[in-house]
């Protein structure tokens, strides 16, 4: 059984940064691609950065581009996603997300693909 445990979210001022963590209970080199995700409230659930298990694709969405990192510590089986430069806009429940099989490559962004979800942290920016 692959679970994931997500933490690090909170209520953050506007500007302001946060790391959020994602414990996998495998060998985080098992699933192909791990993601983050987010769903704010009334609206779809989306990806915002994707890693692959060689560390060569990664993804951001645009919404967080350039001020977010996502990497790894396969020592500890954990993925971030480190967020600068906080806004408003980021307020939202953001989900880790693992896919250990499928015909797609990383580059497939639904989150149909992905088997195993964390349970959620949530972020909050105030203005």
């Amino acid at each position: 059984q692959v679970q994931l445990v997500e933490s690090g979210g909170g209520s953050v001022q506007a500007g302001g940064s946060l790391r959020l963590s994602c414990r996998i209970s495998v060998d985080i080199n098992r699933p192909y691609c791990m993601g983050w995700f987010r769903q704010a409230t009334g609206k779809r659930r989306e990806a915002v950065a994707v890693l692959s298990n060689d560390d060569i694709f990664t993804y951001y969405a645009d919404s967080i581009l350039g001020r977010s990192t996502i990497s790894r510590d396969s020592a500890e089986n954990t993925l971030f996603l480190q967020i600068n430069t906080l806004k408003p806009e980021d307020t939202a429940t953001y989900y880790c997300a693992a896919r250990l099989y499928g015909t797609t490559n990383c580059g497939d962004l639904r989150k149909e693909t992905y088997h195993y979800w964390g349970q959620g942290t949530q972020v909050t920016v105030s203005s």
